[in-house]
């Protein structure tokens, strides 16, 4: 059969139009995520993924049920977080500034930069161990390809540039559900583990509940997306030249709906980690992941689904990494920036040039650096990790009641101040968190 000049140049236009509009609609689905996406995609760093992966190794789906539970409470706190930025034009540190003090602030402040430092530190680690297991090039070099590579994104592209980059970088949450497919699950056994609850009273039980909690509503979070609202802002021309913010009843339902989207697709990715690691290393006895890079190579070998099955689970399990790694270490070393600059009335954003925010991107490189260092100076990153887990979950105790005491006044907020509903999910989440803590304790001394 023949086809005319005309019918090919036909055909050939059609699929023209065909992929222009496909590319359309990619777009505009990205351009419709914000704030929301890339934070719950920092939520899964190469901390959190250890953080989780220990929990199914070591228990099993004991704790699977916690992601379900903390759902609705990780949009609540992040809901509040974007919200106050959105509203006032202003981060969470120079709110606090203006309205409790310095002795509120500086503490604050302090906690915040010292654990990001710290768990920014591992997840660069993190990346180099799970890049080393698809290409064995050295963990040193991959450490300096990494930080140089997100100090240069971080500093040196506009706002508008990089927060694309993020968006496709979050892409790699779809990592985690892919593996699902990999491996054998009981299914029944995983959706009763899903929505009951099983509680251990011990200290290791709830040392690794609270780890979980600090890692999943981390105080790095509140701070990054309060103020990646107000960069949102800067960007469309929403906050006038003294600093207030002008928003409407739709952009506030639009933020909601990404700040949800963005938190259900990160608990799906921490679920699906969890029952990856309790289907293919609790059941064959292997209890003790120490990072998350132990756990893609512990995967290789027990993954028997079909030839190459294993091999496969691994490599996957390591983009995740490294893609979510890219993601978080900026979100990191950035909300310690805000924290800082905010704290002390410095200039700050992405969306400004370097040599308008000296002080803004010099913290970002310090914290960076030092996070760099711990791989190399004999402090242990995957202890120091585990141990910077809890005190996000400990810090966040009095940091989730300062969002809620902020999101729901009058005074800052306005007529966007919280709900019935929010202001409920907020306190459920400031008792469940400082439950978690004090019963930790409590465990230990007793």
């Amino acid at each position: 059969m023949f086809f005319t000049r005309k019918q090919i140049t036909d055909e050939i236009t059609e699929i023209e139009e065909t992929v222009q509009k496909d590319e359309v609609k990619a777009w505009k689905t990205i351009k419709f995520f914000g704030p929301g996406l890339t934070t719950g995609a920092a939520d899964d760093d190469p901390s959190g993924i250890a953080t989780y992966s220990q929990t199914g190794a070591q228990f099993g789906y004991g704790q699977l049920w916690t992601v379900v539970y903390m759902l609705p409470l990780m949009i609540a706190v992040q809901e509040a977080s974007a919200r106050i930025g959105a509203v006032t034009g202003r981060g969470i540190s120079s709110i606090v500034r203006s309205h409790y003090g310095k002795w509120v602030l500086y503490p604050m402040v302090l906690l915040i930069v010292v654990a990001n430092t710290v768990n920014l530190g591992a997840d660069i680690g993190a990346m180099a161990a799970a890049a080393e297991l698809i290409l064995p090039v050295g963990f040193v070099i991959y450490t300096l390809l990494f930080t140089a590579l997100i100090l240069i994104l971080e500093i040196f592209t506009s706002y508008k540039v990089y927060s694309k980059i993020l968006k496709w970088l979050a892409i790699t949450l779809l990592a985690y559900p892919i593996t699902l497919f990999i491996v054998h699950l009981p299914l029944l056994t995983v959706l009763e583990a899903t929505f009951i609850p099983h509680i251990q009273l011990n200290f290791q039980f709830l040392f690794i509940i609270t780890a979980v909690l600090g890692t999943t509503i981390s105080p790095y979070m509140f701070f990054w997306e309060a103020s990646q609202e107000v960069e949102e802002e800067k960007e469309k021309g929403l906050i006038d030249r003294k600093g207030n913010a002008h928003v409407t009843k739709s952009y506030i339902q639009n933020m909601r709906a990404d700040n949800a989207v963005g938190m259900i697709i990160s608990e799906v990715a921490t679920w699906s980690i969890i029952v990856v690691c309790a289907a293919a290393l609790n059941s064959h006895g292997i209890v003790d992941i120490k990072t998350s890079a132990d756990a893609a190579r512990a995967l290789e070998p027990l993954v028997q689904t079909f030839p190459h099955a294993g091999y496969l689970a691994k490599v996957i399990f390591s983009i995740g990494i490294i893609g979510l790694g890219l993601v978080s270490v900026p979100v990191l070393s950035g909300s310690a920036s805000y924290a800082v600059s905010e704290a002390f009335g410095w200039k700050s954003g992405l969306n400004l040039k370097l040599k308008k925010a000296h002080g803004f991107y010099g913290v970002i490189t310090i914290a960076t650096l030092i996070g760099l260092m711990i791989n190399f100076i004999g402090i242990d990153p995957i202890q120091a990790l585990v141990v910077t887990a809890v005190i996000n979950g400990v810090i966040a105790v009095p940091l989730v009641f300062l969002v809620a005491k902020i999101a729901g006044s009058e005074k800052i907020m306005g007529k966007y101040k919280s709900g019935w509903l929010s202001n409920t999910l907020l306190w459920v989440t400031f008792a469940a968190m400082a439950v978690a803590a004090i019963a930790m304790f409590a465990t230990l001394r007793f």
